[in-house]
């Protein structure tokens, strides 16, 4: 089986903790992260043998994503991108199991840029986060104060669900816009006047800064800055991270386009307004500085049904003191999907459920989603490490992934199940070849072995090797002695 020729290091933990058996998938980037060159996507085991890989001709803006049917979603950093802060991105690919790019569609343009992450939609279509260009005179016109960048324009925020059509083109069948739910009180006579703090749900067209004037890719006018999305099929809703404002937010994703343009409609009655936000109450009147809980936060993402605080959101909040975070908090969520929040006091809770700390710190991305055992698959981005911790806070895998050849790192990793790729569209398989590795060999018999034995491995199509539709011990047998005679 081929090993993943990177630089490693890995800690398995004692009996007391399990590392959970699953497929770990990541995009290392290097020279700088982003431009064009050699670019990968890893797919491997605990022992760090690839199970597969992708190539790509431009590197990651975030974290690519592996479907059931076994194919690869991957954004990706455009050559010339019209707006450039960090973790620009621009395109969107879709790949086979091997590697066949099926689809491939930009938006890089006058108004859009994408950046940062993108979120598979159970229904085939995908979310995108794109900064959305407004000039500095439609800025004045809603009671922006001042613009923060020579260039006298604010990059907002919109979210474009892409139906994939053909090889390289979309259908926009739903779209929401941080500008339709501004609030300022500057100047009564324009739009959107109103009391800051009697308005959680709207934002503060005068909170923050609306980019620099400087940097490494010269004077931008990015102002929230988000930079991870998720979504919930249960509630049908969305959660965002806006790393600049120091917020997670969720907004209902059962409206209309238009009712997410307005205040009223979808299953909240709330429109596009924020349904709930958390980290940082002085961002809308309810706080100071010293209430701020995240600082530079990435990763926000739901608990999947059925795992350990099913429902809760987990994060990855960059700055914690001298290190970084993992965050577990319970959503004060209402019977109608709607949240709770008292008068005059911020939207709770007061501290997260669960926090993992240590001496790990990233200043750029980085990612937390739990597993199916109670573990926590972190990503310490700046330093490519990703580790898995138990609920007790117990290390039981970590590898490095620095290539040492040059900058290098892994926005975010995921983990799935070994038996995540089934049913219908699994992909293409030799019998016996449990591992999708090319060879038959005694790793697929071990694994065979756990499917019969039920430790970890979930019953898999190459491994019924007398394709009887169960794997047992006579699967186990046969394979046995198809790789002695071999």
């Amino acid at each position: 089986m081929k090993k993943l020729l990177i630089g490693y290091f890995i800690l398995i933990g004692s009996a007391v903790g399990q590392v959970f058996d699953g497929m770990t998938l990541f995009s290392p980037a290097a020279g700088g992260g982003g431009g064009g060159g050699e670019f990968q996507t890893f797919l491997i085991d605990n022992d760090l043998d690839e199970i597969n890989t992708w190539n790509h001709p431009r590197g990651a803006a975030s974290m690519a994503y592996l479907l059931t049917d076994s194919t690869l979603v991957y954004p990706y950093r455009v050559e010339n991108p019209t707006m450039n802060s960090g973790g620009v991105g621009g395109g969107v690919s879709k790949y086979s199991w091997d590697g066949e790019l099926l689809w491939n569609y930009e938006i890089s343009n006058d108004t859009y840029q994408h950046h940062h992450d993108v979120e598979p939609l159970p229904n085939g279509n995908i979310l995108v986060i794109a900064w959305e260009l407004k000039t500095g005179e439609e800025a004045y016109a809603v009671g922006r104060e001042s613009i923060d960048n020579t260039l006298n324009v604010i990059w907002a925020e919109a979210i474009l669900e892409l139906e994939p059509v053909g090889n390289n083109d979309v259908n926009i069948v739903w779209e929401w816009h941080i500008w339709d739910h501004l609030i300022q009180d500057i100047d009564p006579e324009l739009p959107n006047y109103g009391v800051i703090s009697e308005h959680p749900e709207l934002q503060d067209i005068n909170y923050g800064s609306a980019g620099s004037t400087g940097g490494p890719s010269g004077a931008n006018g990015d102002w929230k800055h988000f930079n991870a999305i998720a979504y919930n099929e249960e509630l049908d809703q969305i959660a965002l991270s806006s790393r600049f404002h120091d917020e997670i937010y969720i907004i209902d994703h059962s409206t209309t386009t238009e009712e997410a343009a307005g205040h009223t409609g979808g299953n909240s009655g709330m429109g596009g307004d924020y349904l709930y936000r958390w980290g940082n109450p002085q961002a809308y009147g309810r706080g100071n500085n010293s209430d701020r809980q995240l600082d530079d936060q990435h990763s926000v993402n739901w608990i999947p049904e059925g795992y350990p605080g099913e429902g809760n959101l987990i994060l990855f909040n960059n700055n914690y003191g001298s290190n970084s975070a993992v965050f577990e908090i319970v959503t004060p969520l209402n019977d109608d999907g709607t949240y709770s929040i008292s008068d005059d006091e911020p939207f709770g809770p007061e501290e997260p459920v669960w926090i993992h700390t240590g001496p790990f710190h990233t200043q750029m991305q980085g990612g937390a989603f739990r597993l199916p055992n109670g573990n926590t698959l972190i990503t310490d981005c700046n330093d490519a490490t990703i580790f898995e911790v138990t609920y007790d806070h117990e290390i039981v895998w970590a590898n490095s992934f620095s290539s040492g050849a040059g900058p290098s790192f892994i926005a975010r990793a995921q983990k799935y199940a070994m038996d995540y790729l089934g049913g219908d569209d699994f992909p293409d398989y030799v019998i016996g070849d449990v591992n999708f590795d090319g060879f038959i060999n005694i790793q697929d018999l071990m694994m065979v072995m756990d499917m019969v034995g039920g430790f970890g491995y979930a019953p898999t199509l190459p491994a019924d090797y007398d394709e009887n539709g169960v794997v047992n011990h006579s699967d186990w047998g046969q394979l046995l002695s198809a790789i002695m005679s071999n």
